[in-house]
C-alpha cells in the first residue's frame, strides 16, 4: 500500500485483526477487546489527517491502544444488563490459556502490558518504553515483577515457562 494514500478504511479492515488480538490478551474478554479497540479506531479516524502520513503509524496506533488500555476504566452504565447465555464450549479457549489470561489479569495494568508488548508483540524495551511512555529501566522492572508472579503462579505450574528473563 506504499506509494499512495491509505485510506482510514483501508487501514482499519488491515489492521482491526491485529489490535483485536493484543487487546484481547490485555482484557481477557472478546466483549472489553471489540470495546478497546472501537474506542481506539474512533480516536484514529477524528485524528486521520495528522495520522495517516507518520513513518510509524502502526506503532503510533499500538500505543493509542496500549494507553487507552491502561487508562481505561469500563463505566456500568444503567442500560447494561447481564445475560444467561454462555457461549458454546467448543468456542472457549483451552484450559492452559485460560489459567494464562486468569494469571495475566492478576497483574496491574502496568505490568500486563509490558508482558503484551514484550513477550506478545515481541517489541525491544526500548520499543516497549516509547510505547508506554516511560523509561526502559520502568520496563525491565515491571517486567521482572510480572514474570516473577507468573512464574510462582500455581495456576501455570504445569505449563512451559512463560519467559526466561
Amino acid at each position: 500500500m506504499k506509494g499512495r494514500d491509505l485510506t482510514f478504511e483501508e487501514f482499519a479492515d488491515a489492521r482491526q485483526g491485529s489490535l483485536l488480538r493484543v487487546a484481547f490478551v490485555l482484557t481477557a474478554d472478546r466483549h472489553l477487546a471489540e470495546d478497546l479497540v472501537q474506542t481506539v479506531l474512533t480516536s484514529v479516524w477524528l485524528r486521520w489527517p495528522r495520522i495517516k502520513d507518520l513513518a510509524n503509524r502502526d506503532a503510533y496506533v499500538q500505543r493509542m491502544l496500549i494507553m487507552q488500555y491502561v487508562s481505561w476504566r469500563r463505566r456500568r452504565w444503567w442500560k447494561e444488563t447481564p445475560t444467561a447465555d454462555l457461549p458454546d464450549r467448543a468456542s472457549m479457549p483451552a484450559d492452559s490459556d485460560v489459567d494464562l489470561a486468569r494469571v495475566l489479569l492478576s497483574l496491574p495494568r502496568r505490568q500486563r502490558a509490558v508482558i503484551v508488548l514484550r513477550y506478545l508483540q515481541d517489541l525491544t524495551e526500548a520499543e516497549t518504553a516509547k510505547a508506554l511512555g516511560c523509561s526502559v529501566g520502568t520496563v525491565k522492572s515491571q517486567s521482572a515483577k510480572a514474570l516473577a508472579v507468573l512464574r510462582r503462579s500455581k495456576a501455570l505450574s504445569g505449563t512451559t515457562d512463560v519467559a526466561n528473563g
